[in-house]
């Protein structure tokens, strides 16, 4: 792990099996929007992909991009100052990352924005309106949102490429597609007009996919399969299955190159003018989780790509790079589905009538928070694990865990024990292991709550965040009186979107030493960065949209070198 990088020390030009201006490890937002920046500023431009599909975790993810003032924004009239902006980035994460990263950001947000749809008539977006920022309450937070996100593409566009497109578990059955904004009406199916709209519109899909037969992707499908297109259009190639194993510096400590195994063979790439470190995550290295994250955070129950070991944070401090935020993830509550995948709870949280409680019984944060900081609570009150309390209201009026509203969970969530069904919450308690007094208290508690709208504990339903996917049927969208058996306990893991925590960076995207000093030629960008939200989270897509904005610097440094 601590052996030095390849180096050339013959004085001479190296040999190399192929050469660049700019060399992109990684093929999600943030290395496409890259490469596609490096190739309008003229440059030759090569993307490595460790995997066999590309996209990485943006594929995988609801696709939303968190870039305030972006065109399609304004388009809608949806602006804000820069000192707006930057106060709320400032009120949320504070000093924890420095200030000029900071203003980076903001500043480079909208001319990637704007290059992006130069690059291709295909990359378009649209504003999610309502998706609210996720502390809006905070000064310059907007309640009605500032996420834009792709609309659905009909994938046959990429033709022979299609096929490496990595799956995305959105993807409905009979090729119905859905986006963010459908998935928030449905969730409401049973309860609302727009919920019976959104189911008549999906099934119009499913019918008219039967003569059109189109292949829809939504969300960071949608994003990387434009991006690819874009991609393409530009003569920007692409290598699959070609894992990057250790950079190459030459006799003044630069970053010239890479060396990656591909075919079964091992090739030198040169990059004249950098490298950029897109690779994610360590969200499946269990010995870096191990080493880093807090107790409770270390099984690697992540959403992230599986190619997410860590590549290039270890390439990087190899080199003597700095890391910072490696105790921290894009944390996200999860139920394990007995197949083994990871199922996020995003919409789930904010069912009326549940709460969310220890083995003590006890209520310990606001159960609709946003996600990060419903797990740092979670951490924090050393929950582990947490269970998800709900009554037969809940699930016969909310889909929970891709379950459809109305249905039993299958045997299998009963098998192994991730769902408890009972017909009273003392059996209920009895059956988990929950303190059975304590949670009846808990229960009456929080219905007294329900009963007059105000969650006088946590404050659950006062945030606009918290009210998106709550019903709006009721007084309080987002709680309601758990009274009506069977009851149900859902097993709550830790989960996350990826890890937080990696090389430090500068404004322009450079890799930085301890000293920081900074290692010449070498870049990077999203989760193999330290983030730029610090241990916070402004809003859906403030994972994707900086990892984009960064890409696109580091293109612009490189482009000046």
């Amino acid at each position: 792990m601590n052996s030095p990088a390849a180096q050339d020390n013959s004085g001479t030009q190296p040999a190399w099996d192929a050469e660049v201006d700019f060399l992109v490890v990684g093929s999600g937002g943030g290395g496409m929007t890259a490469a596609l920046a490096a190739n309008e500023k003229g440059l030759s431009t090569l993307v490595l992909e460790k995997g066999k599909t590309f996209g990485g975790s943006t594929a995988i993810s609801g696709g939303g991009i968190w870039v305030p003032n972006n065109p399609t924004l304004a388009a809608k009239g949806v602006t804000d100052s820069r000192e707006s902006v930057l106060g709320y980035l400032d009120a949320l994460i504070g000093d924890r990352v420095p200030k000029d990263r900071v203003e980076a950001l903001i500043d480079n947000g909208v001319p990637m924005m704007e290059m992006l749809q130069r690059s291709s008539k295909n990359v378009q977006f649209y504003y999610v309106k309502g998706y609210s920022d996720y502390h809006p309450e905070l000064p310059g937070g907007r309640a009605d949102g500032r996420t834009v996100e792709c609309p659905p593409f009909n994938t046959k566009k990429l033709k022979e490429d299609e096929q490496f497109q990595r799956p995305n578990s959105m993807k409905g059955p009979l090729g119905l597609w859905v986006t963010s904004k459908d998935y928030h009406d449905l969730a409401m199916v049973k309860r609302t007009w727009a919920g019976r709209r959104a189911s008549l519109v999906a099934a119009w899909r499913v019918a008219s996919n039967t003569v059109v037969r189109r292949h829809m992707a939504t969300g960071g499908r949608s994003l990387v399969a434009r991006l690819r297109l874009a991609m393409k259009e530009g003569g920007v190639p692409l290598w699959l299955q070609t894992s990057m194993t250790e950079l190459i510096v030459d006799t003044h400590g630069r970053v010239i190159g890479a060396v990656a195994e591909r075919e079964g063979k091992t090739v030198r790439v040169g990059a004249r003018k950098g490298v950029l470190l897109a690779t994610g995550g360590y969200d499946h290295n269990l010995e870096m989780r191990q080493q880093t994250l807090p107790e409770g955070g270390q099984p690697a129950i992540s959403a992230g790509a599986r190619e997410n070991t860590g590549d290039g944070i270890l390439a990087g401090q190899k080199l003597g790079a700095a890391t910072d935020l490696m105790d921290d993830a894009w944390w996200m509550p999860s139920v394990m589905h007995p197949m083994g995948a990871v199922i996020p709870l995003v919409s789930e949280r904010c069912i009326p009538p549940s709460v969310i409680v220890g083995t003590d019984g006890k209520r310990f944060t606001n159960e609709s928070s946003p996600y990060t900081n419903f797990v740092h609570d979670q951490l924090e009150a050393g929950v582990l694990p947490a269970y998800f309390v709900m009554d037969t209201k809940a699930r016969s009026r909310y889909p929970f865990a891709q379950v459809m509203p109305g249905l039993d969970f299958p045997a299998g969530f009963y098998d192994q024990g991730i769902v408890t069904k009972a017909n009273t919450i003392a059996e209920l308690a009895e059956k988990v292991g929950i303190d059975a007094a304590q949670l009846a208290s808990t229960i009456e508690r929080f219905n007294g709550f329900a009963r007059t709208g105000k969650d006088l504990d946590f404050g659950r339903g006062d945030s606009a965040y918290d009210r998106y996917y709550g019903d709006p049927t009721l007084q309080n969208p987002n709680i309601d009186v758990i009274d009506k058996g069977p009851f149900y306990a859902v097993r709550v893991e830790v989960g996350d979107l990826g890890t937080k925590g990696g090389l430090v960076v500068d404004a322009r995207s450079r890799v930085l030493r301890e000293d920081g000093s900074e290692i010449a030629g070498l870049y990077a960008t999203g989760n193999t960065s330290s983030s730029v939200m610090g241990n916070e989270y402004a809003g859906a897509g403030a994972t994707i949209g900086p990892s984009m904005v960064f890409g696109y610097v580091a293109a612009l440094d490189a482009a000046k070198s």
